[in-house]
């Protein structure tokens, strides 16, 4: 086969401009493989790239999409550590909106046959984003107060989920009392519904009026400012995403009062290294495994219906991870 079916962004827009066309199979060069894609994850990232948002932006026309499972089709030329048949998963490399994809060797993660092509393609960005978030940034022990912000999001879920794993109180941010309800099954103790509560206040509550440790949010521009009065004396803000715009320049002074420590996250500065991608990966694998950690998957679109998907994410109508099925 020298020719594939793949999403391409010809200019910047919204969900329309993703269309699928019929473009030539990549050749890996040296060093890569050629992946047949099954399943890829669909993520905010990938909305802010098809925007051309500042720090997301890319020449035009390209394939969208950052993370994928499927099996390796063909080697590239002094390719090593893999083979023809491998099922592997990856992420933080573009391109996976497409029933081909060449990834270098190193970047593969091997897939374990228990784990399936559709949990790996919802798991493995927001997997390895969740294990930094809860072992790097904040001191997790039993009984940390945590806000957790779209708590009923793919990322959201996971990270609830890990924290009750590690004996923290979870309270989570949600939209609606459907999406709450989603968040407390899964695990959260307290859920805030933002539409119809300020969760500021409704977090000070639930802590006694102290304040939670640590808050974890990929939403941005609605919820930043409000964090610094929700957050404990001396607690930490990490922010990771900007699902809602990235939040507005802000005084550092105002982290003064209550000596708030804020923290920026980028899952590439935790992967620095193979062993590091491998070890958050066999964590995550392991959850999995064991059950502890799952993964809710919304819904599995066609290739072609890669637009329909990204309106459901701008919507904030998705419940859990959203992606992209390849074998139909």
């Amino acid at each position: 086969m020298d020719r594939m079916r793949a999403v391409r962004v010809t200019e910047i827009g919204e969900a329309d401009v993703l269309k699928t066309a019929n473009v030539p199979v990549p050749k890996p060069g040296s060093g890569e493989v050629l992946v047949r894609v099954a399943y890829a994850g669909i993520n905010f990232a990938d909305v802010w790239m098809r925007r051309g948002a500042i720090g997301a932006a890319m020449p035009v026309p390209f394939t969208p999409g950052l993370e994928a499972a499927g099996i390796v089709e063909a080697l590239g030329e002094g390719t090593v550590g893999v083979k023809v048949g491998d099922r592997v998963t990856y992420c933080i490399i573009p391109g996976a909106y497409a029933e081909y994809q060449t990834v270098h060797a190193s970047q593969l993660i091997p897939l374990p046959r228990d784990i399936g092509f559709d949990t790996a393609a919802a798991a493995i960005l927001q997997g390895l984003t969740a294990h930094y978030l809860v072992h790097e940034e904040y001191p997790i022990a039993p009984g940390t107060d945590v806000l957790v912000h779209a708590a009923a999001g793919g990322m959201g879920l996971l990270l609830i989920q890990w924290l009750k794993h590690m004996g923290a109180r979870v309270i989570g941010t949600v939209s609606s009392a459907e999406k709450a309800a989603i968040a407390r099954e899964t695990g959260a103790d307290d859920v805030i519904v933002y539409t119809e509560q300020d969760f500021a206040t409704e977090a000070m509550a639930l802590t006694g009026g102290r304040g939670v440790d640590y808050i974890i949010d990929g939403v941005g521009q609605t919820t930043f400012l409000k964090n610094l009065d929700a957050v404990r004396v001396r607690g930490t803000i990490c922010i990771f995403g900007h699902s809602s715009g990235p939040a507005e320049p802000f005084a550092p002074f105002l982290l003064m009062p209550k000596s708030i420590t804020l923290a920026g996250g980028m899952m590439h500065n935790f992967l620095q290294t193979r062993e590091d991608l491998l070890r958050r990966a066999a964590d995550v694998f392991q959850g999995l495994r064991e059950g502890w950690l799952k993964v809710r998957i919304d819904r599995a679109y066609p290739l072609e219906q890669a637009a329909e998907a990204h309106r459901r994410l701008d919507s904030r109508g998705s419940v859990g991870k959203l992606l992209l099925d390849l074998c139909v």
